[in-house]
């Protein structure tokens, strides 16, 4: 089978190679396999492959197969699997390797997918989901039931799109930034309601200060981080939170322990990563939230291109490419 490869951290163009690999063996109980047909690129496997800020870069004697998330058919189940069967169009996260044409996956980590959602949905839905539930719950946390602004960085991302529509259901009073202005009047058009700013203006933050009724937003959720976080930080209201859950940006955070202490301000890390820590009534829940989202808002699952498991090159220069609207799938033929 084909699969995507790197022996060591670096540079994703540079170290991902692909490869010939070995099927993987038979599903044990309580396991499927899975051939994978669709799975997308998220800023996280970009960042596992070039290796965390702050960790060692390493070599690996086993080559990785990067990827958490995908859609693909059931092949083959293991004993004891009852809900699954061959054929079956299933969504799976988080399952290791999944940039590869063959996988074995824990059935309890395996959802089907409804007739009414195509394949590149599915294979979308979870982690965008998941990632949404897990920054409203943490807004909720840090507005101690307070009425406040949000303010939303990487406000164009999938998951930005996401947090959008689901402000204008709940009502919270969201900001959304965004690098370009072109960004910006997208935005406005598309969640009519809820204001905008473009980071390439001078005046960026008075833009946000303004929106924000002059105090300052109560959360700032920011996907962004390195530099940018010590200026969202300026902007937030007395007692307000910077809730980080992304790298997309560059140098470090800086962080005054002087302005945190007399504005009783909060810094507070959130990651998808401790998703597995919910109690499994809780996942579930949580998947029977995406399984919904993903039939009645398809739209916000949007796809920017899809390429061959072969073009990974071209797939990863795609991510980075200005102004991408949508997340890039790899793809793989049914056989």
């Amino acid at each position: 089978m084909r699969a995507i490869t790197y022996d060591r951290h670096g540079e994703a163009g540079q170290v991902l190679r692909l490869s010939e690999q070995p099927a993987p063996a038979p599903p044990a109980a309580g396991q499927v396999r899975v051939r994978v047909l669709y799975r997308p690129i998220h800023p996280g496997d970009l960042a596992g492959v070039q290796g965390f800020p702050g960790g060692p870069r390493q070599r690996f004697a086993t080559p990785r197969v990067p990827g958490l998330e995908g859609m693909g058919l059931v092949e083959t189940v293991g004993e004891g699997v009852r809900d699954l069967r061959p054929g079956q169009r299933v969504a799976f996260f988080p399952v290791p390797e999944a940039w590869s044409e063959l996988l074995t996956a824990p059935a309890d980590l395996v959802v089907p997918v409804p007739e009414d959602v195509s394949d590149e949905t599915a294979s979308l839905m979870l982690v965008n989901s998941v990632t949404l539930l897990t920054l409203l719950r943490a807004v909720e946390d840090a507005r101690h039931g307070q009425a406040g602004p949000v303010v939303q960085t990487a406000a164009g991302s999938s998951v930005g799109k996401l947090v959008s529509a689901a402000a204008l259901e709940h009502g919270i009073p969201l900001v959304n930034l965004v690098r370009s202005a072109i960004g910006a009047q997208t935005l406005r058009e598309r969640f009519p309601g809820l204001s905008a700013v473009s980071t390439a203006d001078a005046d960026w933050r008075t833009q946000v200060r303004d929106a924000t009724g002059g105090r300052g937003a109560r959360v700032v959720l920011d996907a962004v981080g390195g530099s940018l976080a010590g200026e969202l930080i300026e902007l937030l209201d007395d007692g307000g939170t910077l809730i980080t859950y992304g790298q997309l940006g560059s140098g470090d955070l800086p962080l005054e322990s002087h302005t945190l202490t007399l504005r009783s301000l909060t810094v507070r890390g959130v990651s998808i990563g401790r998703w597995m820590t919910r109690t499994p009534e809780e996942r579930s829940e949580d998947v029977a939230f995406a399984v919904r989202l993903a039939a009645t808002a398809p739209e916000l699952f949007e796809v920017a291109a899809r390429y061959d498991l072969a073009d990974f090159a071209k797939a990863v220069d795609h991510v980075r490419r200005p102004g991408k609207s949508g997340t890039v799938l790899l793809t793989s033929p049914a056989s």
